[in-house]
């Protein structure tokens, strides 16, 4: 079973902090910041560079503590919620499936995320190293409440569409 989590924490993980290596150094194709900004404000979250940072730092530090299985519920909710605010901001309005750009991918992400948090890191960690057993459903439930806010937070402050915001508002 240690194997098994090492294995899914490894590749998760690594895989999230190389999404988030491609918007903050440009690695793998991807973008870097000046790249990905343009992009964040597009979806509405201005300033673009600063978003960039933050969907950055957190796909790469949270895929990092979780493949490490270091601080591990904090690295679930991070996951979860990044892949969250991946999900509505981007991937819900194309449907279920990846091949149309869906919401199949970031949505088993954050669900192998939230499981980590329920099942604890494994022996194989360095949670379990440093002596920290926090999982199961309390800390998976925090990992949720958590990642759901942070989450809710971003897609709040998200603006709309410039036309929207220039029409006149009438009470």
């Amino acid at each position: 079973m240690d194997f098994g989590l090492f294995l899914l924490r490894v590749v998760v993980g690594l895989t999230l902090a190389a999404h988030g290596s491609q918007k903050l150094f440009g690695w793998f194709g991807g973008g870097g910041v000046a790249g990905t900004a343009p992009v964040m404000e597009s979806l509405g979250f201005v300033p673009g560079k600063r978003a960039a940072w933050m969907a950055g730092l957190a796909e790469a530090g949270g895929g990092l503590l979780l493949a490490l299985g270091a601080a591990t519920p904090l690295a679930s909710a991070v996951v979860l919620g990044v892949m969250l605010v991946a999900i509505v901001s981007v991937h819900l309005k194309n449907g279920f499936f990846v091949m149309n750009h869906g919401y199949e991918y970031p949505m088993v992400l954050a669900a192998a995320a939230l499981s980590v948090a329920f099942t604890g890191p494994g022996r194989l960690s360095v949670d379990a190293l440093g002596g920290l057993h926090a999982s199961g459903a309390e800390w998976a439930l925090a990992a949720l409440v958590v990642g759901s806010s942070g989450a809710a937070i971003q897609l709040a402050a998200r603006r709309r569409n410039e036309a929207h915001e220039q029409q006149p508002h009438r009470a």
